[in-house]
């Protein structure tokens, strides 16, 4: 048993978690939403996984590195943490650049009302 992927899947969403609380994009924005769309995007993916694995599509595939614990019959658990670092990165990627587009809007607004004779 090696718990060298599941340590570095950890790793990888702590790391996530450092820039998440630096920029305050998700869980550091709203804990409440971030983890509710987080919690449906990992769910979605189990189904999604376990229809595969029942339709005979995906397999479980062996490997040294991983613990050998299952949360289902050919469903390692290191794929749940897998799919929360998939479901994390996409989430925090979604605020960023939402967060840039509105950053740019505010300062194409500024600019236009600065050239209007508005307040500078």
């Amino acid at each position: 048993m090696s718990f060298a992927y599941l340590g570095a899947l950890l790793l990888s969403l702590g790391g996530l978690a450092l820039l998440d609380r630096r920029f305050h994009l998700a869980f550091w924005h709203d804990a409440r939403r971030a983890a509710l769309t987080l919690g449906i995007g990992v769910v979605g993916f189990l189904l999604w996984d376990g229809i595969g694995l029942v339709l005979g599509i995906f397999a479980r595939g062996d490997s040294p590195h991983m613990t050998g614990l299952l949360l289902a019959p050919e469903l390692p658990v290191e794929e749940a943490f897998f799919l929360a670092l998939l479901c994390y990165t996409a989430l925090l990627a979604w605020r960023w650049f939402d967060r840039s587009a509105e950053q740019r809007d505010e300062g194409r607004r500024a600019i236009a009302a600065r050239d209007d004779g508005g307040p500078s």
